[in-house]
């Protein structure tokens, strides 16, 4: 069993600053969750303590049933990718991958054997003779990853492990650690995996669930797609989802028994029944009001044809390819929204389009403690 549990953890500094606060966290066994934040929220820091890089101030951290917290890396069970590779530059890709096994004295027989295998898994069979000068980036990734597999640890830990390869390698490196995930445990092998990362895509098509980090504390843990459509708090709704969620201040007022949002500029959005129920107690108040870009379409994707339109002053207009984004103004703000290829106009900068605002899919947030009113 190789879940991992971490109690009440905090790290300070001797200068006193506080990295993190307090995290509880159950990884379960055979789990890939995903740290993901922005830089200095303290992903890394957590991820180095769990390995034992990084001494802990103050809490309890489980792998399996057994308390770590005094035990060195080597005795932990795990096994950790780092964002540079960490190869030996004068050792062949074999080498490499076995000098862990050769360290802990097994057998050469067995470490053939798991070489080899691990080799097949990411198809590097090919460069076990070679050095890593002699390697692309993504060629050293997957040896870095083979080198973990071969020591079987009960926990993968991976450090921002593709932050070093261009665009295209780090899609085809993300595929091929998630499809490793999963044969590992098709093999019934350990296949608990704690990865780090910043880049929000990442997170989302890699994690099982997504524990969302910032200022060392955890801001909501789930699925990728609960955070996508249920974010708990203004946080986790404008980190996660590219382009980014439209927030916004707006006020919530009630005429003629419906409730609105009322934006800056005094054009209002009904807000459907099930919504409205949710923040009776806040009418009058000022709230944060959120939408996705693909919620809000043009005169050619209606999504809310029981809401008139608002007349938005066009900025710029980005051709994806597959779709285009659409930033435009209402009074002083600036919103996105998110067409398909097939729902585009000929709008362009300077003018007018109107644009309408799906309402069953937007969320509220207070003003001051940032949580979300609607869910």
């Amino acid at each position: 069993m190789a879940k991992v549990i971490l109690k009440n953890i905090e790290k300070s500094y001797p200068n006193g600053f506080k990295a993190v606060h307090g995290i509880n966290l159950e990884i379960k066994d055979g789990e890939f969750m995903v740290f993901v934040g922005p830089s200095g929220c303290a992903k890394s820091t957590t991820l180095r303590m769990i390995a034992g890089l990084e001494d802990i101030t103050a809490g309890e951290i489980y792998i399996g049933d057994k308390l770590v917290n005094e035990l060195p890396p080597k005795d932990r069970g795990i096994a950790m990718v780092f964002q540079n590779y960490a190869l030996y530059p004068h050792m062949t890709v074999y080498e490499n991958m076995a000098f862990g096994l050769k360290m802990a004295k097994v057998s050469k027989e067995e470490i053939a054997k798991r070489v080899k295998e691990a080799a097949e898994k990411l198809e590097i069979t090919d460069l076990l003779s070679r050095k890593p000068k002699e390697m692309s980036g993504g060629q050293r990734q997957r040896v870095a990853v083979g080198r973990a597999i071969v020591r079987k640890p009960d926990v993968f830990l991976f450090d921002e492990p593709l932050s070093n390869l261009d665009a295209k390698l780090r899609v085809s490196m993300r595929v091929r650690i998630t499809q490793l995930h999963k044969q590992l445990k098709e093999e019934g092998q350990s296949a608990t995996m704690i990865y780090v990362t910043h880049d929000q895509v990442e997170a989302m098509t890699m994690g099982d669930r997504i524990c969302v980090l910032n200022y060392g504390q955890i801001m909501q843990v789930d699925t990728p797609l609960n955070l996508y459509n249920k974010p708990e708090n203004k946080f986790v709704a404008g980190f996660i989802g590219s382009p980014a969620m439209n927030i916004v201040k707006a006020k919530l007022i009630s005429k003629d028994d419906s409730t609105y949002i009322e934006l800056s500029n005094k054009d209002k959005l009904k807000l459907p029944k099930e919504k409205a129920e949710k923040v009776c107690n806040d009418i009058g108040k000022e709230v944060w009001f959120g939408i996705r870009p693909e919620n809000i379409g043009n005169e050619n994707m209606v999504l809310n044809e029981n809401d008139r339109p608002l007349s938005g002053k066009i900025n710029i207009v980005e051709e994806m390819g597959n779709e285009e984004f659409i930033y435009f103004m209402l009074g002083e703000v600036q919103y996105t929204a998110r067409i398909p290829v097939d729902k585009l106009t000929t709008a362009s900068f300077n003018q007018k389009e109107n644009f309408y605002f799906d309402m069953n899919k937007c969320h509220l947030f207070d003003i001051e403690t940032e949580k979300n009113l609607t869910i």
